[in-house]
């Protein structure tokens, strides 16, 4: 396919918001989130859910690019009963509401905000489901259609989400760095192992269709001249990224280590005491590393059609 970067900005981007709320509620959960906790203990909750929303609301105006008509978004959720697009373009900014309010409830000093966090929480995890389904539901892309998809927006998110509230605890709450900064490097492992585990699938896939069913000619030696037009089409330009193997592979080891390797490195720096300052890097690295990856994740996926246009294209 040939990746959108409006979409590449939006899911990186909302999944950094969708983590970091996890973990500011995870932190609530553990007490963290009061004055409560003490001195060095108290992770302003508030502010947190603040970026949070901004990185999701960042996430919903990179998707209005990917619109043609971007007055008509509304449409997009019209189709909520067969269509995991609509209910995402519905969980987003259900889950921006709710996230709102549990942070405005914090800001005000509200009783009741375990409860708001729980609605919160639930909206969050729809959300994973529905943008991951969005592309796990096509089942005639195979780099797609499986569970690893699923698994991957959610760990990819978690992951850069937790890794943010670790270097905001550096800064407001150095006694909860420690903790934070172990579950982003957790997470971090555990979603370079989900998304490995993707790449090898992958690597091991054989197409369904063959040039001969693709043009409906069994013929057993079939050689394209030509596509029948002397430019390209929409078909050239949207369902083939258009990039050289060379290319792909290069992407494919830059973001394994931009959005694995180097950060978990910095995480286990931090963890061991050394300068504060590698925790916002990790953030800063593994952002790149991300954006590198969805473009990948996107461009990957091989359309039955180019087995025709493909070849000459």
């Amino acid at each position: 396919m040939n990746p959108a970067f409006s979409v590449v900005f939006l899911t990186t981007l909302i999944g950094a918001g969708q983590g970091l709320f996890l973990a500011l509620y995870a932190a609530e959960l553990a007490g963290y989130g009061a004055a409560a906790a003490g001195a060095g203990a108290n992770l302003n909750l508030a502010g947190g859910a603040a970026l949070a929303l901004v990185l999701c609301g960042l996430g919903l105006l990179a998707s209005f690019f990917h619109l043609g008509h971007p007055e008509r978004a509304w449409r997009a959720a019209a189709m909520w009963r067969t269509s995991w697009l609509s209910r995402e373009v519905i969980a987003l900014p259900a889950f921006m509401a709710a996230l709102a309010a549990w942070g405005l409830a914090h800001g005000l000093g509200w009783g009741g905000t375990a409860w708001l966090g729980a609605l919160a929480a639930l909206l969050c995890l729809g959300l994973f489901a529905c943008t991951g389904m969005v592309y796990a539901s096509i089942r005639f892309l195979q780099e797609w259609a499986s569970p690893l998809t699923l698994l991957n927006h959610l760990l990819l998110g978690a992951a850069s989400g937790t890794t943010l509230a670790a270097a905001l605890a550096a800064w407001r709450a150095p006694a909860l760095a420690r903790p934070a900064t172990g579950a982003a490097l957790v997470l971090t492992l555990l979603a370079a192992a989900s998304r490995t585990a993707s790449l090898a699938r992958n690597a091991r896939l054989k197409p369904k269709s063959t040039l001969q069913s693709a043009i409906g000619i069994r013929h057993p030696r079939i050689v394209q001249r030509a596509q029948g037009f002397m430019g390209g089409s929409f078909n050239t330009r949207e369902f083939f990224h258009g990039r050289s193997p060379a290319l792909m592979r290069a992407v494919k080891w830059t973001f394994l280590c931009a959005a694995f390797a180097l950060p978990a490195l910095m995480l286990a720096a931090g963890l061991r005491g050394a300068a504060t300052a590698w925790l916002p890097l990790a953030f800063a690295v593994q952002s790149a590393g991300l954006l590198a990856e969805r473009w990948f994740f996107l461009a990957q996926a091989n359309h039955p059609q180019n087995l025709y246009y493909q070849a000459i294209s």
